[in-house]
């Protein structure tokens, strides 16, 4: 999966392709739900079916029924597919019982999703007490909670990841790199050495990455500068660091250092092999460090991070499991979430795979385990979307000090200003309609650097003024205002 690409930076972790996660790609699987019960709970998750998921659940659900009473039935909905067939599962009023949450903030205040705001603390309570309180905050809706979030990555660093094997080739130091522009003077050697060579892989849907937090996500002109005034929201396309940023783009692109089709570009560049020098990627503690992405690659990568840690709203959101307000084991429901996300046995088992094929504990210890040959793709749940990363056991390579530092990270990362805040757009949903036309048209060209910043930019405020950006910034600001207080 494409991260740049699938969730354009806005802090999908690189668990998702990691050893604990790999979400696999975006095709569709099929969804079988045979509807709820008292006994079977039916849930939809969003990714691809694990090939064995016969033989994980039959040893899940041994445990879940003897500890609650209930089996599951999780019923697998693909990437590309998910967004569009759980709208019509719940505009329908499909009776099932739980789901990882699309559109989480407008479906629950269409009444999609059950108030969880006493359930979870009263039939989840050992997993709701041990979310941050970022994620308790950056899930509330009307001051109400209507999601039981996975424990995973709480905060989130943009980074820039460089491939090891080829900066070891050319002699290439990374030190010292702090931002896109402290980067320019090592692709410019590795371009020399390899022309033909992604310096930057970057295409279709990437963004650049600055200090700032965005109320409606990155792919539209609404902003917080967390290096500057905190309580207005601006437009990125027009404020100066993130204009310096988008010049340095377009003189990369220049210099070809950006590939020249990247603007219209849906070109894989894997983790894996040498087919670039850079890329963008997200990272978070549970990732420790690059351990997790270099898992991913088979090769060791080596980052450096171009932003401040994180915890936002759309961390807070990443991987969200609602209940539906038609099913009718709503406490049950909470209860089977609750477990997933508080029993390691249950949990590991799902994630690592099955215990002796996948697995196995490294002897004298707890938790700490080393993988076995049956371990492969496909064999196993993610750990993203799955539950609480906290309890997940870790191979012998996480060492106490990572784990140590992990925990403290999570402790000092910065808080948005706007976590939390959700924007009521009812009453400028055409504006907004009309300013995702224009972004549409003008992103990719200049964010990918193929177009010049100096000459697009005044066409593209003029175009957003003319689409009701005013209408809607003042808006937004009159209920950011509110929020503040």
């Amino acid at each position: 999966m494409k991260l740049w690409k699938k969730l354009a930076f806005t802090g999908v972790s690189a668990l998702m392709v990691g050893t604990l996660a790999a979400c696999g790609g975006g095709s569709s699987a099929s969804s079988n739900s045979e509807g709820s019960d008292s006994k079977t709970l039916q849930m939809y998750q969003i990714g691809d079916k694990p090939d064995n998921y016969d033989a994980l659940m039959e040893v899940a659900n041994k445990r879940i029924e003897d500890k609650i009473g209930v089996k599951v039935n999780i019923n697998y909905i693909g990437f590309g597919d998910y967004e569009k067939k759980m709208n019509v599962i719940i505009s329908s009023g499909e009776n099932y019982d739980i789901a990882y949450a699309n559109n989480y903030v407008s479906n629950a205040q269409k009444g999609a999703f059950a108030d969880l705001t006493e359930l979870a603390p009263k039939y989840a309570k050992d997993a709701y007490d041990a979310l941050d309180e970022a994620y308790i905050k950056g899930n509330l809706v009307n001051d109400k909670l209507y999601a039981l979030p996975v424990n995973g990555n709480v905060f989130a660093q943009q980074v820039l990841t460089f491939n090891k094997p080829l900066l070891d080739k050319y002699n290439l130091s990374i030190d010292g790199i702090e931002s896109y522009a402290d980067a320019e003077k090592v692709l410019q050697e590795f371009h020399k050495k390899e022309p033909n060579t992604a310096a930057f892989a970057i295409g279709q849907g990437f963004k650049v990455q600055g200090d700032f937090d965005y109320p409606l996500g990155n792919t539209l002109p609404f902003a917080i500068d967390l290096n500057g005034d905190k309580t207005k929201i601006i437009n990125q396309y027009d404020n100066k660091t993130y204009v310096d940023l988008l010049r340095t783009m377009h003189s990369w692109y220049q210099q070809g250092l950006i590939p020249s089709d990247a603007a219209t570009s849906s070109k894989d560049y894997p983790l894996e092999g040498n087919t670039w020098l850079l890329r963008g990627e997200t990272q978070g503690p549970f990732d420790y460090g690059d351990t997790i992405l270099s898992n991913a690659a088979n090769q060791e990568l080596v980052s450096k991070s171009i932003t401040v840690p994180l915890k936002s709203t759309g961390q807070a959101q990443m991987a969200n499991f609602v209940v539906s307000n038609t099913s009718k084991n709503k406490e049950k429901a909470v209860e089977f979430l609750g477990l997933l996300n508080s029993d390691a046995e249950l949990l590991n088992g799902l994630v690592w795979g099955i215990e002796g094929e996948a697995w196995e504990k490294v002897d004298g210890t707890d938790d700490k385990i080393k993988l076995l040959d049956g371990y492969q793709p496909k064999t196993h749940m993610s750990a993203w979307n799955t539950g609480n990363n906290a309890i997940l056991y870790t191979q012998e390579s996480i060492t106490d000090e990572m784990i140590a530092t992990r925990d403290k990270s999570i402790e000092e990362a910065e808080t948005s200003p706007i976590l939390g805040f959700s924007f009521n757009t009812d009453s400028v949903k055409t504006e907004i309609s009309n300013i995702s036309n224009v972004m549409n048209q003008y992103m990719d060209g200049l964010n990918t650097g193929t177009v010049d910043p100096d000459e697009t930019l005044p066409k593209l405020l003029e175009a957003l003024d003319k689409a009701g950006y005013e209408k809607v910034l003042t808006e937004m600001q009159k209920q950011y205002d509110e929020f503040r207080k």
